[in-house]
């Protein structure tokens, strides 16, 4: 079974449970939203011995926990599910714990390092001219964008800020918005 060397932060235990069925790593669960300053001295000295990986579940308590840690431990990796990843069967809310080990795996594997003192790469122009910040398909194509690039869905704000972030280079853009646009066409 594959091996994780960083420590990996979930929410809670059926993420833990989820991930350890997957494969071979350890966890930290922030017990949901209401991260406390214990888990993030946890945090802070699991990223100082084996670096972190946060993995939190697409919504937006997910997105709250991530911007938590990211303020508290600079440096930290993200990995990121889409939506229909982390879908339940049935009822309930998107999470982890309903992600295949496969989509695990795979997003653990392409994990981004957060880069602090981030210059701007992509020119906001860039992705107006995408259709990515305004326009009837912005919301879709930031979607599909998020998915191709392993970055999890942003909205409209957030775009930027996040593929400067990630260090994503235009090239990276402009190559997958032409993959999204040729199947926006097909369709």
């Amino acid at each position: 079974m594959e091996k994780i060397k960083e420590i990996i932060v979930v929410e809670g235990r059926d993420d833990t449970r989820r991930i350890k069925e997957s494969l071979e790593a350890d966890t930290i669960e922030t017990n949901g939203s209401a991260i406390n300053a214990e888990t993030l001295k946890l945090i802070e000295k699991a990223q100082a011995t084996r670096g972190v990986i946060v993995f939190t579940d697409p919504d937006f308590p997910g997105e709250k926990i991530r911007k938590i840690i990211s303020r508290a431990v600079p440096g930290v990796k993200h990995a990121f599910l889409t939506i229909d990843e982390a879908k339940p069967k049935h009822k309930g809310s998107l999470g982890i714990e309903h992600a295949s080990p496969e989509s695990i795996r795979r997003a653990l594997s392409k994990s981004y390092t957060e880069v602090l003192e981030q210059e701007t790469v992509i020119p906001r122009q860039l992705l107006l001219d995408a259709g990515l910040i305004a326009g009837e398909f912005a919301k879709r194509r930031r979607e599909k964008l998020g998915e191709r690039l392993n970055i999890g869905y942003t909205n409209g704000k957030q775009l930027q800020k996040r593929l400067n972030m990630f260090q994503i280079s235009p090239d990276e853009v402009i190559q997958a918005m032409h993959q999204i646009l040729e199947e926006e066409n097909d369709n």
